[in-house]
């Protein structure tokens, strides 16, 4: 990993990784080096919700062709923001990626599927105009936390799963299909959720139109674990195994599914962790180490090893 890249990711990322993701921090001063297009109608919509940010280096080559990074944000499929996706900024200053932050559906407005047609009619307008931002279409991967989280494993298990892409936007016939997944803490199972608390269940059922019970081919159709294929994009769970909100089994099904098909699955375990707050640097190198591997072809050995919970100062 570059010693530019790594300086980044454990210094400038670190909060960023931290899983605040329901977070709606300030908009910043923009860094000279980046150029950014906000509010970019993805769907072909008015609807505020469904619009994207993208940032782009700009001192990148005329011929460079960036892989992307698009963060999805979290907030229990009823809160969070776009902006949550500027603290994954100091990608792009690092000169070897593009970002884009997407925005979405929340179920006070639409219930499921709105929020998956709505991240992949995203992914289909970034990779139908790749070309006009200097991205490569055949190097995208994916990020989310908590909700987000869910939402990221999902495209990176139902490519080609008609029925969740949705009609949304003017490229339909482009792929949604994602390369890599990382995923801070998403469910992954909604048929079994015992272990999430009173508020995560009634957040699951808001999204679903009912409690998983009462629904329950919703709530495996939105399930990533359902859509499990060898086919499926490798992918990083960071998990703390005290989560509260969404159960650290969760992560560990998902891995055991994979191993099954013969898809890497990571599980970064924070022992007694929570709900994200994960502020060990080592979490921010081993995530960009498989961000690397995957997107910019780098070898890489990523430990599994419990990473220690850092408590706040």
């Amino acid at each position: 990993m570059p010693a530019s890249l790594t300086r980044f990711a454990v210094a400038a990322l670190a909060l960023a990784w931290a899983g605040l993701a329901a977070a709606q921090p300030p908009a910043p001063k923009l860094p000279d080096t980046i150029r950014a297009e906000t509010d970019i109608r993805y769907a072909a919509t008015d609807n505020p919700r469904q619009r994207l940010d993208l940032y782009l280096p700009k001192d990148a080559a005329a011929d460079a062709k960036l892989p992307l990074v698009v963060y999805i944000h979290g907030g229990g499929w009823q809160g969070g923001d776009k902006r949550a996706g500027l603290m994954l900024l100091p990608l792009v200053q690092s000169g070897q990626y593009a970002l884009a932050s997407v925005g979405y559906r929340l179920t006070d407005e639409a219930i499921w599927p709105a929020q998956i047609h709505d991240c992949k009619a995203a992914i289909r307008w970034l990779r139908a105009n790749a070309a006009t931002y200097g991205i490569d279409p055949t190097r995208i991967g994916v990020a989310g936390s908590s909700a987000g989280g869910h939402l990221v494993c999902l495209l990176g298990t139902t490519g080609g799963v008609t029925e969740l892409e949705g009609t949304l936007g003017d490229h339909d016939d482009v792929d949604s299909r994602v390369v890599c997944v990382v995923n801070q803490f998403g469910p992954t199972d909604f048929l079994d959720i015992d272990g999430a608390n009173d508020a995560a269940k009634g957040m699951v059922a808001k999204l679903l139109g009912g409690r998983p019970a009462d629904v329950p081919d919703v709530a495996r159709a939105a399930s990533p674990l359902a859509h499990v294929t060898r086919d499926d994009a490798p992918t990083i769970c960071i998990h703390g195994t005290a989560d509260q909100l969404v159960p650290y089994s969760q992560s560990t099904k998902l891995d055991r599914a994979y191993e099954l098909v013969g898809v890497e699955c990571l599980v970064l375990t924070i022992p007694d962790g929570g709900h994200g707050g994960f502020r060990n640097p080592e979490v921010n190198i081993r995530t960009m180490q498989f961000l690397d591997k995957y997107l910019r072809g780098k070898d890489a050995t990523i430990s599994e090893e419990p990473i220690p919970a850092v408590p706040a100062q």
